[in-house]
């Protein structure tokens, strides 16, 4: 499956061929005129990979010709990164010293002469290999396709029918439809009313229930069904409508042009109250909807439009109130089990088979109340009452069942075919995650910066604001859930289905090694380790990208050889390891970009080697107990963006960091040494700060790092959290502020007023003495999330809270008294937060 992420791979590639480094570079080793060649071929090869990818599976032959142009465009990328690499050593050498004898070692490459010749030669050799490639084309008989506007699975087109006796519990969802439907309105247009979800979580089979009921009978004389999915043409769904519609003269309505048809819906439709279902809409054009709207403005008050779809975006445009929107959650375990029982036994059978039914009960964990995939599974094992069959479906991933068109897999793989290509990418490094655990787009953002999986940001943005922009989306098309949005940064859960899609439309390129299934993949470029008596395998492709070690690794002798192997990797994860020390070699690593040291609690000291990755993004040093230092001259790491630290020494190399002209993120983690901080420097272009554990921190100007947008300060008991400042930061561009464990805070800080324009969320935790939150509070309007916890010296709410209109989420917690006053409804201070959309209120104590 791997091979459907080539197109964005291509996009990527011709963009950095495109660059002003790469022509610089060429030119100055002659060979500007091959690459430019290369970048030809690759382009008219990058057009023929969408239709190439819609065949594939009809065609052996054709997989095979995908794998060899995924391997050439591994090795081409390899090459354009040199010439980046070539540029940056360059301007290292200019900046920090050429003169110096000790510089120029420590930069220096192999023979100039030698290395234009090498450089040269590789490219000639992928410039053949590419242009033999695109010459087997006609093998395949390929058209030219350069938009990525496809859609390679299509979903069978539904109908109204359904046997309610089959449905497990949608009654209440039902229930709430309907009311929602038979809401009298002031408006004369139809209202809108979306039901949005997850592939397979039974969106249509809830609209079929709501569309056959009596009531929906009695007050609707005209019903319509139109299933849209994928083609959003207006000539096409109009035929769709008037198709659904009586037609006692079973007129063709195809032969109408589009004046006949407008026409004759409008009076169709005519003093009608009506009810339309648009089900399974994919279009996100919402010039397209408009022009379908204006046609059907016509029927009688209280018509209405039910729309099934798997996008939040989608179901935001069509609605016509924010109340017209309802989210298909998932089956509860109860009726979960109901449905998998009938679905794999005939009625009453189960009884016979205790046993199995408590297998069941553990397979239903890999569906999370999803209906199509309970259904799935339970149908997989009809007539089966061996045990072994039951035990293996337990253990073996979903994925490996025989699927049919209406089984979960191309349910799921129909939204995956969906996502633009820059996003597949993105979505594929999701096969690396853990389960069931929060995410932070933090640190997602340094996983798809680091794999060069991101455009650059736009002028005015951060590395971070695109990353939280394709996250949104990905959200939006329900991949993503539990979606908590900070401002700066974001959370969020995958559903073990989502994280389980990300592993197969990613197989052969990602990987975690497991014990039982230890063989890598021949052309695997991302590699997770789950066990450190893994580390010995010898079979380790060269080509990686990525090496995510377990916890607690020991083995030096495999860290050495990889670190000599794989000099293309972008990506190290030691993190919690057991290193005393780091190979010298790591200098060579020179495409590497993400090094994560974190938690290795016997590292004293890093190579000096360390200071020709001149392509390292992220450094993340936290936990490093040992570590008596930062690097010396760490402001060669020209590139570097984040850098997270857990050190020893009294003074923070300060005027170092303000060199790194590219910093944007700065962490200290038990920084216990540390008394002041940024006293005579200015960073302008750091973005997030976090002081964590540091005891001894007692100040730090604000000033020098004025354009923050993202602080958080934790267990810091010394610092002073006035920072000496009036009554507000002019001009402040802070989002996110997080408070945390903080016994010197009673109020809130009085410049944080100066944020009102642009704080986003304030989370307050576990600060013992705080007393109050202010009045001026009510100024912050952009504040749309609020969380309190663990405060329980704050007895009530401001009485200004009401004036905070734009906030979205309030969650207060371990509160006593005041999670008692903001019971909804009873509670003194719940008048002051009843307008909020979301409201959390923990228990109060008895």
């Amino acid at each position: 499956m791997a091979e459907s992420l080539l197109f964005s791979v291509a996009e990527s590639l011709l963009g950095k061929l495109a660059s002003r480094a790469v022509e610089k570079a060429s030119l100055a080793m002659g060979v500007y005129h091959d690459l430019q060649q290369m970048r030809v071929t690759m382009a008219l090869v990058k057009a023929l990979l969408l239709d190439a990818e819609q065949k594939k599976q009809q065609n052996n032959a054709l997989s095979e010709w995908l794998r060899q142009i995924k391997r050439v465009f591994s090795d081409a990328e390899d090459i354009v990164d040199n010439f980046e690499c070539e540029a940056l050593r360059k301007h290292v050498v200019n900046t920090h010293g050429s003169v110096s004898r000790k510089v120029r070692r420590l930069f220096s490459t192999s023979n100039p002469l030698v290395y234009r010749l090498r450089m040269a030669r590789e490219i000639k050799g992928i410039k053949n290999r590419l242009e033999k490639v695109a010459a087997d084309r006609h093998m395949f008989g390929l058209q030219i396709n350069d938009m990525d506007t496809r859609v390679v699975h299509r979903r069978e087109m539904t109908h109204s029918h359904v046997n309610a006796s089959n449905v497990i519990g949608r009654e209440d969802d039902k229930k709430k439809i309907i009311e929602l439907l038979l809401q009298d309105g002031n408006d004369t247009s139809p209202s809108v009313i979306s039901i949005e979800g997850f592939g397979g979580m039974g969106k249509t089979t809830l609209a079929k229930l709501v569309f056959n009921d009596l009531i929906i009978d009695e007050c609707f004389p005209l019903k319509m069904w139109v299933c849209v999915s994928n083609d959003f043409e207006l000539r096409n769904v109009l035929i769709k409508i008037l198709n659904s519609t009586p037609n006692p003269r079973n007129e063709n309505f195809k032969n109408f042009e589009m004046e006949q048809l407008q026409n004759r819906l409008r009076n169709t439709l005519h003093r009608q109250k009506f009810l339309l279902v648009l089900d399974d809409v994919w279009n996100e054009n919402r010039v397209k909807w408009n022009e379908l709207k204006d046609i059907i403005d016509i029927g009688v008050e209280g018509s209405k439009i039910l729309v099934t779809t798997r996008s939040h975006a989608i179901a935001v445009m069509m609605r016509t109130k924010s109340s017209n929107y309802y989210r298909l959650e998932g089956l509860s375990e109860e009726h979960s089990l109901s449905l998998f029982l009938k679905s794999a036994f005939d009625d009453g059978e189960e009884r016979k088979h205790p046993q199995l039914v408590e297998i069941g009960k553990e397979i239903l964990k890999k569906c999370g109340g999803i209906p199509l995939a309970v259904r799935t599974l339970g149908s997989s094992l009809v007539s089966r009452v061996n045990r072994q069959e039951w035990e293996s479906l337990r253990d073996n991933e979903i994925w490996n069942l025989p699927q049919n068109e209406q089984d979960i897999l191309p349910a799921l793989e129909l939204s995956y075919d969906q996502l633009p290509s820059y996003l597949k990418r993105c979505f594929a490094c999701f096969s690396l995650a853990p389960e069931d655990f929060d995410i932070s787009s933090f640190y997602v953002t340094l996983l798809w910066e680091a794999l060069g999986f991101l455009p650059q940001p736009k002028e005015g943005e951060t590395i971070h604001d695109v990353a939280n922009q394709f996250l949104r989306e990905l959200w939006l098309r329900s991949f993503l859930t539990d979606f908590l949005d900070m401002g700066s940064t974001c959370r969020f859960k995958l559903h073990d289905l989502v994280r389980d899609l990300a592993v197969y439309v990613a197989k052969g390129e990602f990987q975690i090694l497991y014990p039982h299934s230890p063989n890598i993949y021949e052309h695997a470029q991302h590699l997770s380790f789950t066990e450190n008596n893994m580390l010995g395998i010898d079979l380790v492709p060269i080509g990686l990208r990525t090496i995510i070690f377990p916890v607690e690794a020991t083995n030096e002798a495999f860290l050495y050889t990889l670190v000599s192997r794989c000099k293309y990797l972008r990506v190290l994860d030691l993190s919690y390891s057991k290193y005393e020390s780091l190979p010298r070699s790591i200098g060579k690593l020179k495409h590497l970009r993400y090094l994560d040291l974190s938690g290795n609690q016997k590292l004293e000291e890093l190579p000096h080697s360390m200071y020709k990755l001149q392509n390292l993004q992220t450094l993340d040093l936290r936990g490093c107990i040992k570590l008596h230092e930062l690097p010396k001259g760490i402001r060669k790491l020209i590139s570097l963006r984040q850098l997270l630290v857990t050190t020893r020494q009294p003074e923070f190399p300060d005027k170092e960091i303000a060199n790194l002209t590219s910093i944007e993120t700065l962490e200290l983690h038990s920084c216990n040494n540390l008394e002041s901080l940024f006293e005579e420097i200015q960073i302008s272009t750091l973005r997030f700060l976090n002081f964590s554990g540091c005891g001894s921190l007692k100040s730090f100007s604000f000033h020098a790092i004025k354009n923050l947008e993202s602080l958080v300060i934790f267990n810091c008991s010394k610092l002073e959290l006035s920072m000496g400042l009036g009554n507000e930061i002019p001009a402040s561009r802070l989002k996110l502020l997080v408070l945390q464990s903080l016994s010197q805070l009673v109020t809130l800080p009085r410049w944080l007023r100066g944020s009102a324009s642009t704080l986003h969320s304030l989370l307050i935790v576990g600060c013992n003495n705080l007393e109050e939150l202010p009045e001026w509070l009510s100024n912050l309007n952009c504040l749309k999330l609020l969380m309190i916890e663990h405060c329980p010296k704050l007895l009530s709410l401001p009485d200004s809270m009401h004036h905070l209109t734009n906030l979205e989420h309030l969650e207060i917690n371990d509160c006593p008294e005041l999670c008692k006053r903001c019971q909804p409804g009873v509670g003194l201070d719940w008048h002051k937060i009843s307008h909020i959309k979301q409201v959390i209120i923990g228990e109060p104590e008895e």
